[in-house]
């Protein structure tokens, strides 16, 4: 979560301008992203969708953002289980690429993806279904848990 206005910032300032870490849920509804053509950003903003939590931990009690372990559990099954070292971009770098797009102010949060093992990854693809049950957490930033309900 951005802490103080970025805006064309250097990766080495960037961390200068995170308040803190939570979890988000990086739910996708792969149906709108695969068949219904254009952006996939259509697919992440359904109502419900991100959920955040369950707390914001402070930039200072993370002294390494790229070193947390992270899982994803779908009905008591292990789907993702990796750390933040996995991650495409650091954190340093999102925000500083990201300030050169558009100004990041106070609160905004920005969720930087999900480790290898997604359902749609998976031989065959796993969706979610109603009924399933989640459940997440990153070392320090807490445990998450939803059910899926239809819409």
């Amino acid at each position: 979560m951005i802490g103080k206005e970025a805006k064309y910032i250097s990766e080495e300032d960037a961390l200068d301008h995170v308040a803190g870490y939570c979890a988000v849920n990086d739910l996708s509804e792969r149906d709108f992203q695969l068949h219904r053509s254009g952006q996939w950003v259509k697919g992440k903003s359904a109502d419900t969708f991100g959920p955040i939590g369950p707390w914001l931990v402070t930039r200072d009690e993370i002294p390494d953002p790229q070193d947390l372990s992270m899982y994803l559990e779908v009905n008591g099954r292990r789907y993702q289980d990796r750390s933040t070292r996995t991650m495409h971009s650091g954190v340093a770098r999102v925000v500083a690429y990201l300030s050169h797009f558009m100004s990041l102010q106070p609160g905004d949060v920005i969720s930087t993806g999900t480790p290898p093992g997604v359902g749609m990854g998976q031989t065959p693809p796993t969706y979610l279904k109603p009924g399933d049950k989640l459940k997440l957490g990153a070392e320090g930033l807490g445990v998450q848990q939803q059910d899926v309900v239809a819409s």
